[in-house]
């Protein structure tokens, strides 16, 4: 893969590589390094599953304990010792990525790309998002999106948490009257704004002890955060309480 990327991108100035294992970020830095040695490589791996920066503090490789992540292909508990000793000296930076950070990655690759990517491989365009490669704006970067193996359960459910981390998707319960047209009311607040709504759950029995008003579960689709954050201002001009739902 790096003697092909070589190949294909002469000009490259950085290289963004998953690590797991560490084997492909050896393999891929090796050669890379050999045939451009200015071209800057950076290591990406999940904040859940960062056995290689744990390596890198320690100076060896060293146990981790991993947790759950949308980036399962690099939940790898320790590097491997040939490859962290090959990588080490090749890699100019590493960072970690959160897992909201990969789910976006994910989301913007199939919107954008067209692309089916798995999470581990998205957390290269991820690095990107995360606002900490700055110094790699307007240059020609290299993204290893290396695997697709998701499970389709798993994308739907990755697209829809990409959805809320990007404002696209919201939820609060509003507090509204128990009475006829109070429902119309709110929905009448929100289309008037440009929200549109997903799904909404009525809650009498855990409401408060007014027994005028009736909680209502609220999912829209918004814009951004900040359209998300204007239909909630706009609901509490018109006397509409809202609150975060989990």
């Amino acid at each position: 893969m790096g003697l092909e990327i070589v190949e294909q991108v002469p000009d490259l100035d950085a290289v963004i590589i998953p690590v797991g294992g560490a084997g492909l970020l050896a393999g891929v830095s090796l050669a890379v390094k050999t045939l451009r040695p200015d071209a800057k490589i950076v290591a990406v791996e999940g904040e859940n599953v960062a056995s290689f920066s744990a390596a890198l503090e320690a100076g060896k490789p060293v146990k981790v304990a991993l947790h759950p992540t949308l980036a399962d292909g690099l939940a790898i508990p320790q590097v491997g010792s040939n490859a962290f000793e090959i990588a080490r000296s090749l890699v100019d930076q590493t960072i970690t990525v959160t897992e909201e950070e990969i789910a976006v990655a994910i989301l913007r690759l199939v919107e954008l790309e067209k692309s089916v990517i798995e999470g581990a491989a998205a957390t290269a365009l991820a690095a990107c998002l995360s606002g900490k490669l700055k110094d790699l704006a307007g240059k020609r970067v290299v993204l290893l999106l290396c695997g697709g193996n998701i499970d389709p359960n798993v994308l739907s459910r990755v697209i829809e948490r990409g959805l809320v981390a990007d404002g696209r998707l919201g939820r609060f319960t509003a507090v509204i009257s128990d009475r006829p047209g109070g429902l119309a009311d709110l929905a009448t607040q929100m289309a008037s704004i440009g929200a549109s709504i997903k799904q909404v759950v009525h809650d009498r029995a855990f409401a408060s002890s007014d027994v005028s008003a009736v909680n209502v579960l609220c999912t829209v689709e918004t814009r951004n955060h900040e359209h998300l954050a204007e239909l909630r201002a706009k609901l509490k001009s018109h006397g509409v309480k809202t609150y975060d739902s989990k």
